[in-house]
């Protein structure tokens, strides 16, 4: 059996990109470690949703906690910084936010992770970090010097499938099923070309689901990812996408974990 260690930016990030693959691992044996770099204190959350003196991280910690019980994770760490916030707003340059963190620093905090796990497999992002934001495109920084300097074999950066999320957005317009945010497909992750993996998550939905509801100060029941209907849903999230450097071209993979 293998380790896969899985690196997010924020609380909730684990489940929307690679919860799939994150239980799938658990349930075929393997150690499934989650390592989220900030504890989302810039998420936004409804009046009166908190409990009084209780701070936004605190529920957000407790809502990663739920999740990864849902996904199988046999560990938590956050590496503890702060949520820079989108791109562009002041609390990018705000002290001890991961954005500012010197890249070094945090991939040895990283690294350090993955040799006590003598992690096989680590997920990150891609070097646009899905789709722009600041620590999503850290944890691309952080991840792949971090496995560097730890000797992790395989890293596979997690994507979304640009022509397929395409695609799918012009299936669903023609069957009038729920309208998804408003987006620029060209800022959201990679051709179809440059992809190496698709692992097909479907048998996993209703937990990717479940743990999305675990993140109640985040993901909404009137939220895109948990109003649209089971077809939906599953066209939209039952594939995680991935990018390993060295293999392709095409679509070569589809499981992260084969042969360990």
């Amino acid at each position: 059996m293998a380790t896969l260690v899985s690196f997010h930016a924020h609380p909730d990030d684990e489940c929307i990109s690679c919860g799939g693959v994150m239980r799938k691992a658990a349930d075929e044996g393997h150690r499934v470690v989650l390592v989220v770099a900030t504890r989302g204190e810039n998420g936004e959350v409804p009046d009166g949703f908190l409990d009084e003196g209780e701070q936004l991280w605190e529920r957000r910690v407790a809502e990663t906690e739920a999740s990864a019980a849902i996904l199988g994770a046999h560990r938590v760490e956050f590496l503890g910084y702060v949520d820079s916030g989108m791109m562009g707003t002041a609390t990018n340059d705000a002290p001890g936010s991961f954005w500012m963190a010197p890249v070094d620093d945090a991939a040895a905090k990283l690294a350090a992770i993955l040799v006590q796990e003598q992690a096989d497999v680590l997920t990150c992002y891609d070097d646009n970090g899905q789709y722009g934001h600041p620590d999503h495109i850290q944890v691309h920084r952080v991840g792949m010097l971090a496995a560097k300097l730890a000797g992790t074999p395989r890293v596979y950066q997690s994507t979304i499938n640009r022509d397929d999320m395409l695609r799918g957005m012009a299936e669903l317009g023609e069957a009038g099923e729920a309208e998804g945010p408003e987006i620029d497909p060209s800022t959201f992750g990679k051709p179809e070309s440059e992809i190496t993996a698709a692992v097909d998550v479907t048998p996993y939905l209703q937990v990717k689901r479940a743990a999305m509801r675990a993140h109640a100060s985040q993901i909404s029941e009137q939220s895109f990812f948990l109003a649209m209907p089971d077809e939906a849903f599953a066209r939209a999230f039952g594939t995680e996408w991935f990018i390993r450097v060295g293999e392709g071209p095409g679509i070569t993979e589809t499981d992260l974990l084969a042969g360990l």
